[in-house]
This record gives C-alpha cells, structure tokens and sequence, in this order.
C-alpha cells in the first residue's frame, strides 16, 4: 500500500500577537513583541512581572456564556483555533464522515488554571466549595475531548503531553494515524495557558525565564549573546490535517504537506537539553529520512529558540550535525522572540508559522538580535523579515523530559500533483 500524503487544509489560532491568523501573521511579518506586563494576577512578589499573555480574549462572546463556564482557558483557546481552522478548510462534517475525524491535540500542562484557582478555594473553605468541574475541567485529554463533543467528530481523540514538544508531537501522530488509514481528518495541534502565580513561581525559582522586567518587549532574544531566559506565553493553534486524495477529492485548497516527522529522547537530563543537541540532531535527521529528505533540500528552519542560556548552542550544534554545512547557508529563525513560549502549544503555532512562510514566500524574524554569541554562529534572520522562495520548511521543539520533537513541512504543488 503506497504511503498515504498529508495535506494541511485549514489552519487557526490564538496567540499572544492576534486571536487570528492573518493578525497573529501581520505582527510576525513586522516584528512585533506580544510581550507585556502580567494582567491575569497580581505579581508584586514575583521575580518576573511580565508574559505574552493573549490580548482581548472573550470566551463568552465566541463559545457561549455555557461552554466557557465550564471550559479552561486551555481548552477555549483549543476550541476558538478549531472553529478557525474548519472554516478554513470548507469540510462539512456530517454523519456519512465523522467517523473518519479526529482530534489530536498537545498540551504541556493542561487546565492549570482551574486546578490552582480550585485549590486556593479548598484551603480556604473547605472541600465543599470546589466545583464540580474540577476534574473535566482541568484533565489534558478534555481539550481535545471538548473538541470532538463540540464539533461531532468521532474518529481517533487523543491528548498528547511531552511538555514543549507535545504539539509538535501531536502533529505528527496525527500525520502517523492518517498514513495508517485510521482516519481521513485529524484536527491537530495544541493548547496552553499557563501564565498562572504557581506555573510561574515555579520556573521562576528553577531560573529558566527572564526577570528583563524594565523591557518585556526586548526580553525574549533568543541566539543572543545577552539572553537570560524564555517568556512565558499562552495560546492555542490547530491545522487541518488530510489525506491528500481525500482533499483532492472535495475540491479543498491545499496550503501545504506534513512530510517528516522525527521524535526522540535525549535521556539526559529532566529540564536541560544534552550539550551538543546530540537527541535533537537525531531527531532532525529521523525527519529528513522520513521525508527522503537531503539537508540541502531545507529552505528554513523554525528553530525550538527558546533564549535560554543552555538551549540555544545545543540547538545550533545540533542543526549543524543534522544539516552539515548547509547549516550555515540556511535561515534559522525563532519566532518565540515575539510570540513568547507558548510551551505545550508552541510547535503547532510554529508549524503553522511555516505553512505561511512558505505559502507567502517571507521568513519571519528573530527579533532582539543585537549580540552575537560566539556558539550561536547560524542565519537567524536578525530583526527583520526575509522574502525567500523555498520548498521546504523544518519546525523543531524540544521539551523538558528530554523530548524532540522535528517536522517538515514541502510547499504546495501549483498543479495540485
């Protein structure tokens, strides 16, 4: 049986620079930070006052008074990137197909913000007053979960959780169990919103992100020799995946193909990446023969670029493993200097990222590149957008736990072939 092709068919998401995709596109292309000083708690006794928290965000307005009540925030930013993402793709869903579509959705940490906020309201009056919702609200899998009850999709559902690789991760299973025939239609991607006082005092006392309090918007700089740390972010992304015949077949525009895919572990350490990126390259190399891929055959690389003092030259190292030389005749950027680090949820915005870099022939930038760094020695684009024809694109995330996560993405053929 011939390998079954994955086309990418509609694309949505919330981030911290828009709650579209054309807004959160407009600001990457003119390299706008979407961070800022922390609004959802009060962070008088905290070390980082700042995020790239997700702006004018009304649950009730665009899920309904009901549904929002009763839905973490992970899961509302989820939902709103799925209605977007169906609407772009023109699929009807219907009883003659809903067995055929999933949901494969990755999260980090899931509904966080209801378990702190139900916490505090146990320590303070009792175990009577937690709400019912507790658990269906806070669980990983009820994203995806309140996904496929609210769109009526019945096919394969699933919660992935590998930390900041899990929607990088969720992809590409779902590209996996589309080959497999399991299904035509996965609806994948990932959801998080984790900009909570116990999240952040926690990386906060691991010193894993930025006290830049006097400039949020010049904090996250990755591959610069001044870095200190990443941002944390919130959002949710989810694209379209197809089978390629199945697509052709209703007629839908194909904004791209899923065409490697690589995971592996580095068993290091449990939040430090191994020093020469020795897992990661593994990993990127996995995707490239997956792919039937040379190196030279990568266009652009959306770098994992988290502008922590121990990822960056242990991605670079890596990129140059994987890619050879041809590492350095290609442009690395990491968007995560104006989106933020949306953890669980960033390498489905990167994937989406990539499909419109290709799609739009521009290359987003690394924004807050002002010192090189001598182990930083790569094309980071620095500060400002690239127009660039390309084929394809290479999408890496790496989370604690030691998870790699690399996707390729190959540009969409004119003639539809």
């Amino acid at each position: 049986m011939p390998r079954r092709r994955i086309a990418i068919t509609g694309m949505g998401c919330v981030s911290p620079l828009g709650n579209t995709l054309d807004s959160t596109w407009d600001s990457l292309i003119h390299g706008r930070s979407g961070m800022a000083d922390i609004t959802h708690f009060d962070t008088r006794d905290f070390k980082t006052k700042f995020a790239a928290e997700v702006k004018d965000f009304d649950p009730a307005k665009l899920l309904g008074i009901k549904l929002a009540r009763r839905t973490d925030r992970f899961t509302q930013f989820a939902l709103v990137a799925s209605e977007q993402a169906l609407a772009q793709s023109g699929l009807e869903i219907h009883e003659g197909n809903w067995d055929r579509i999933g949901v494969v959705l990755g999260t980090g940490i899931g509904g966080i913000n209801t378990l702190a906020s139900e916490s505090i309201k146990y320590v303070d009056s009792g175990p009577s007053r937690v709400s019912p919702f507790l658990v269906p609200k806070m669980l990983p899998d009820i994203g995806p979960g309140q996904i496929a009850i609210t769109f009526n999709l019945r096919g394969p559902n699933l919660a992935i959780v590998t930390a900041c690789a899990s929607s990088s991760n969720a992809i590409g299973e779902a590209g996996e169990i589309i080959r497999r025939g399991v299904a035509d239609v996965i609806l994948a991607g990932g959801a998080e919103a984790a900009i909570v006082p116990i999240a952040m005092a926690g990386f906060n006392i691991m010193d894993a992100i930025s006290t830049r309090n006097d400039d949020p918007q010049a904090a996250s700089r990755p591959f610069d020799l001044d870095r200190d740390g990443f941002v944390p972010g919130e959002g949710g992304a989810v694209l379209v995946l197809e089978a390629y015949n199945h697509a052709l077949e209703r007629r839908a525009t194909i904004l791209a193909e899923l065409v490697g895919y690589g995971v592996t572990n580095d068993a290091y350490h449990i939040s430090a990446p191994a020093p020469l990126g020795e897992g990661a390259a593994r990993c990127m190399t996995m995707a490239l023969q997956s792919a039937n891929l040379l190196p030279e055959d990568i266009g652009y690389i959306n770098a994992h670029g988290t502008s922590t003092p121990l990822n960056d030259p242990s991605e670079t190292a890596a990129i140059k493993t994987a890619i050879g030389e041809h590492a350095y005749r290609t442009p690395v950027s990491s968007t995560k200097s104006m989106t933020g680090h949306l953890l669980g949820a960033a390498g489905a915005l990167e994937a989406l990222i990539c499909v419109k870099a290709l799609t739009e022939e521009i290359i987003p930038p690394t924004i807050n590149y002002q010192t090189p760094d001598p182990e930083c020695d790569l094309d980071y684009v620095p500060n400002e957008p690239r127009n660039a024809k390309f084929k394809y694109a290479l999408s890496n995330s790496f989370g604690f736990g030691g998870h790699n996560a690399t996707l390729i993405f190959r540009k969409a053929s004119s003639n539809g072939a």
